[in-house]
């Protein structure tokens, strides 16, 4: 493979002075925990339970723990080896070459601007449950979205007009990221307490008034469809629910700022996905001990937990609605933001055109990057329910991980000698049962998510023929030009 068709994994040490190493353990785990915690428990849970796997749900998310903890050693090597932005976007470009960089930074788009498309549901949901509370009632018909999907995951209109909340909060965030909003380290660690604390209450007070009668059976019988209930069924769950660990990779992405990267790294990710594991157990149980689990499927699945536990638990049920409508809006905010830059990225490669690359003169942000996206995402928030949306999310963010996976092992073998201050324990077996528990994972999702991951990926095959390949950058630096590791 050409130089010129490397990723360059390295800058001019004099534009790019090397990062300070200020992260340990207790700070990695804290990130790790910080970016998991969002969405997906106040969401897909209740999805997947209803269709997938029943009480049986808190097993899917051990094996959904399981896979991410392969991809993430995975991450944190090339993370180490590649010190550059771009996430698996960049590992894959230089793996693998340009087009291949191509599909799966557009594959990314599914993990940063769908995932806050779908976030955006649940989040409608919360608002809407939260405004019933104080007797404001929107018509079903400016809340819903106009296409739903059937009981065999075929999409169908369902006569509603648009789903306003979940557009709203859209194009109410991208307004904020265009003028150059910031979070601090201070409102996003407000954030991870407030929501860590909303599941706590919810497990603390829930837990010991659930109906053993709802967790019976604990693994419902298979409905003779693979993925329907039964252990396939608890397998289909782990996929659909891998949506709830994404952003557990930001760890990795912290390897050049690690004190000491080759152990503090493994105990950032494992300790945040433990931790959060514990959390999304307990939570899971709970919710499906409160509430039958056919009842779950809903864009806020913990307040129809919460509502069924009866009157000791009705005071609750407004935190849990104001905490999800907090949370969820910086878990938007950030993905709003993390595509932005991707598409940026991949515009200063050539591949996307200049608008996405172009910086305001007044607000120094990709603004009219922002506002394409923006206007994008709102309208699929809008559309489309969160049960196509989730699904898609989970089967582009295992295609990554696997790409990931597969990234260490051809680039052990083809640069051995770049320096990788982390390397994967147990290789080559690490990565290989990474690809083996995601490719595990995204197997018994629906064939129509599969369809519309075919057909998403052939829309960027095209824009990579008809433009990427004839505008692509060549790089200033490749993987020759990458430190060696000392004799």
């Amino acid at each position: 493979m050409a130089a010129a068709d490397h990723k360059p994994v390295s800058e001019s040490t004099g534009e790019h002075p090397e990062l300070k190493r200020t992260l340990g353990p207790v700070g990695l785990i804290g990130l790790g925990i910080g970016a998991i915690i969002g969405a997906g428990i106040f969401s897909i849970t209740g999805t997947a339970a209803a269709e997938h796997a029943g009480p049986a749900i808190v097993l899917s998310f051990v094996l959904a723990c399981i896979g991410c903890v392969f991809a993430g050693l995975c991450y944190s090597e090339l993370a180490s080896m590649i010190p550059q932005s771009g996430s698996a976007y960049t590992y894959t470009f230089a793996a693998f070459g340009s087009f291949a960089g191509w599909l799966i930074g557009w594959d990314l788009t599914l993990e940063y601007g769908v995932a806050a498309a779908t976030v955006a549901v649940s989040w409608g949901g919360y608002f809407k449950g939260f405004l019933a509370d104080a007797g404001v009632v929107f018509p079903a018909y400016l809340t819903t979205a106009p296409i739903g999907t059937d009981s065999e995951g075929h999409m169908i209109a369902t006569g509603a007009l648009i789903n306003l909340p979940a557009m709203g909060i859209v194009l109410f965030l991208t307004a904020l990221l265009s003028v150059g909003i910031r979070e601090s380290a201070s409102v996003n660690g407000l954030m991870v307490i407030l929501k860590v604390a909303i599941i706590l209450a919810v497990i603390g007070f829930g837990l010991p008034l659930i109906a053993p009668a709802n967790l019976d059976p604990f693994i419902p019988e298979n409905t003779g469809k693979f993925g329907e209930f039964g252990w396939s069924g608890i397998l289909a769950g782990a996929g659909v629910i891998f949506f709830a660990y994404i952003g557990f990779d930001s760890v990795s992405v912290a390897a050049q700022e690690a004190k000491n990267p080759q152990r503090d790294l493994p105990i950032g990710i494992l300790g945040s996905l433990a931790f959060c594991t514990v959390l999304y157990i307990l939570m899971s149980l709970t919710m499906t001990g409160l509430a039958p689990y056919q009842t779950l499927k809903v864009d806020n699945p913990v307040s129809v937990a919460i509502a069924s536990g009866g009157d000791s638990l009705q005071w609750l049920l407004p935190w849990v609605n104001l905490g999800a409508i907090t949370g969820l809006s910086t878990v938007i905010l950030v993905s709003l933001y993390g595509q932005s830059r991707i598409f940026y990225a991949m515009s200063r490669d050539g591949f996307l055109p200049k608008v996405f690359a172009r910086v305001h003169s007044k607000y120094n942000t990709p603004a009219q990057s922002t506002w394409v996206i923006g206007i994008f995402v709102s309208l699929i928030a809008g559309t489309f329910p969160l049960s196509v949306l989730g699904e898609l999310v989970s089967v582009g963010t295992l295609l990554a991980f696997m790409f990931v996976c597969t990234a260490v092992i051809i680039l052990r073998q083809t640069r051995p000698k770049v320096r990788r201050p982390f390397k994967v324990p147990f290789y080559p077996l690490t990565p290989i049962l990474g690809i083996i528990v995601c490719g595990a994972m995204v197997y018994p999702l629906l064939e129509e998510s599969w369809l519309r991951l075919v057909g998403w990926l052939a829309i960027g095959v095209v824009i990579y023929v008809v433009y990427g390949a004839r505008h692509a950058k060549k790089p200033t630096w490749s993987l020759e030009d990458a430190p060696e590791e000392k004799p």
